[in-house]
């Protein structure tokens, strides 16, 4: 730290013990001075050589007769009225980055100028500033600090601006010439870790200069970042490094994502500053961040328009997030126990970007404007979707536990990702599953459209084996997932999936349309809420489990075990009248189908059919591909 000597006399202030300040020497004094409760007993010749407020106060008591001067408003209070006195008298005065403020402000209501005197405090000190302390980083920061209880005094002096842009120059310095002393242990350096004898000279970090200003409040550390970023230097990474360091430093429990009991409306100010602060480009900040401020824009009820902001940047970039920070809990006397309503809000704007996008091109023919609209592909990738998806799936299973959660909410939140294509739905299925335990008292128009958002070919064998012993799923999807295994079994045995009954074919593979956008069977209310009893149930089960043992048996028992699964299905879904409605339909209707006017259902069933045919002429694993993957 830098600081300033003035004058060269021996200090001879002394005080009585009762708040009486006085001079030691020959002459008695001539002037009483009170400030804010202290009296001083000085001299006026030292006094009214330089300070023309006192001039003008004891021109005005002299009429009255009265050596007695009140100057309580006075900046500083009595310490630094005594460090002005001092100068006057020509004492050692030191001056530092500390008290500098303090006795400018001190200086310029008693009016210390150089037209009262060459060489008068003021000037002194504005030299000491602009030759010493502007140029010290660290110094620089504190002289900032201390204008704050001068204000507003501090500001029409200019101080609280000039040391912004000494701050801010300093800043955006390039690292190779950053010679002053710094602070800088938010990382830990790797030749820490090497031993004492091998620390090498490191280079300087772009953000060097970011634990210094967390000493700051928010106006000023505002006002520095503004600055800085107009000098338009520093890349929006360094910034934004800044300001996760400020928040980490002044939101006690913000990297937990949790409020600690303070002062409110400091922590608002302070959350809505640093997100009105965010720079514009999209990788500045983590996602991370975004949704830890977020959390706290929400814990102190800010308002509409910050949360906006902040659901815009986090849809830009929502597959960096990981499922703990998408928790945002509700507030504000909510039933339920987190957001989900702000969470669509991000995964709907995340979708939005994916929508085709249109330009508009104007041509001037003949003199005529045309305007031409064109469609541009999505910009997302296929593997940020993917990882949406699967981080939407999670994000489903940890919220289905909530048993306030309407089930409105989790099926308005997984339509959101519907049109991204997983090439398995086991996550999808835990959420699911997750919801249906939770939630046992669900409508059935609930449970249908909530299964309808899986798709039984996409499960897993390990889900499969899981969902067949489910008794909260309908059977119907029960028997789709039976089936679909089958299928599955056949082909990794390298046999042919075994021959179905006409009926029986049509309406599992029409099942296999189940969870497509594309095309989505018409389903009886009845055939979603058939439940198995529990020696069905167990049927179902041992057949699964004989499917597992026949990869292991050959080609010809599986053959033979499929088709003893798919009648013992068959019988099953007779029991229950599952397709009987189903089948009547299509027994009176089929000739419209059949004549281009069929439902989704019927354009799902003939390709199904198509594939069956191809499948004869295929080598067994072909088969299946064309079969699985059709609709």
């Amino acid at each position: 730290m830098k600081f300033m000597k003035i004058g060269s006399k021996p200090d001879s202030f002394k005080t009585d013990g009762n708040n009486v300040r006085f001079v030691e020497n020959e002459l008695a004094s001539d002037i009483s001075v009170d400030v804010d409760g202290s009296r001083f007993c000085l001299h006026k010749f030292p006094l009214l050589s330089k300070c023309a407020c006192l001039q003008k106060l004891l021109s005005s008591t002299d009429k009255n007769n009265s050596d007695e001067v009140d100057i309580s408003g006075i900046p500083g209070g009595p310490t630094a009225f005594e460090t002005c006195a001092k100068f006057c008298y020509g004492m050692t005065v030191t001056l530092s980055a500390y008290n500098v403020v303090a006795t400018r402000c001190a200086a310029e209501y008693l009016g210390m100028h150089e037209t009262v005197e060459k060489g008068n405090l003021i000037y002194k000190i504005d030299v000491f500033l602009n030759s010493s302390l502007f140029r010290s980083w660290k110094d620089s920061i504190i002289v900032l600090q201390t204008t704050k209880p001068f204000l507003p005094l501090s500001e029409d002096l200019k101080l609280v601006s000039l040391c912004i842009d000494a701050i801010a120059n300093k800043a955006c310095v390039n690292v190779s010439h950053v010679e002053w002393s710094y602070t800088y242990n938010r990382k830990k350096l790797p030749e820490e870790n090497s031993g004492a004898d091998q620390i090498k000279a490191r280079e300087v970090p772009h953000d060097w200069w970011v634990e210094d200003l967390c000493e700051l409040e928010i106006d000023y550390y505002k006002r520095v970042i503004m600055n800085i970023k107009t000098k338009c230097i520093l890349g929006g990474e360094v910034i934004g490094e800044a300001l996760k360091a400020y928040a980490y430093r002044r939101l006690l429990g913000f990297n937990k994502g949790v409020m600690e009991q303070g002062d409110l409306l400091k922590h608002k100010t302070i959350i809505e500053t640093l997100v009105w602060l965010l720079p514009a480009e999209k990788d500045s900040v983590s996602c991370g961040f975004l949704l830890k401020l977020l959390k706290a824009v929400t814990m102190v009820n800010s308002g509409e328009m910050v949360k906006e902001q902040l659901v815009r940047r986090i849809g830009q970039q929502l597959e960096e997030a990981s499922m703990p920070e998408l928790l945002i809990k509700s507030y504000q006397g909510s039933e339920t126990l987190y957001d989900v309503e702000l969470v669509q809000k991000i995964v709907m704007e995340f979708m939005r970007r994916d929508h085709n996008s249109e330009i508009e091109i104007q041509d001037d023919e003949d003199g005529f404007e045309v305007q031409e609209i064109r469609k541009l592909p999505g910009i997302l990738s296929e593997a940020s979707k993917l990882m949406v998806a699967k981080l939407i799936d999670s994000y489903l299973t940890e919220i289905a536990k909530d048993p306030n959660l309407p089930a409105s909410k989790f099926i308005d939140l997984a339509e959101n990702v519907t049109t991204i294509s997983r090439p398995a739905h086991d996550g999808l299925y835990r959420a699911i599953d997750m919801f249906l335990k939770e939630h046992p008292g669900i409508t059935k128009g609930e449970k249908k459209r909530m299964c309808k958002l899986m798709d039984c070919r996409k499960l897993s064998v390990e889900a499969c084996m899981h969902a067949v012993q489910n008794d909260r799923l309908p059977l119907r999807v029960v028997v789709q997932v039976l089936f679909f295994e089958q299928v599955r079994a056949a082909a990794s045995s390298g046999s042919s999936t075994p021959d179905l009954p006409r009926g029986m074919g049509r309406e599992l593979r029409s099942c296999g349309t189940y969870g497509s956008s594309r095309s989505v069977p018409t389903v009886m209310e009845d055939e979603w809420e058939a439940v198995a009893t529990e020696e069905e149930m167990r049927a179902l089960k041992s057949e699964i489990a004989a499917l597992k043992l026949q990869e292991e048996s050959g080609r010809k028992s599986m053959d033979k075990a499929g088709v003893t699964a798919i009648s013992k299905m068959r019988s099953l879904i007779k029991s229950k009248k599952i397709f009987g409605k189903k089948l009547q339909l299509q027994s009176k209707g089929g000739g419209e189908k059949n004549n281009g006017g069929g439902s989704d259902s019927s354009e799902s069933l003939g390709s199904m059919n198509a594939g069956e045919e191809a499948a004869k002429t295929a080598t067994p694993s072909r088969s299946l591909t064309r079969r699985v993957s059709v609709s």
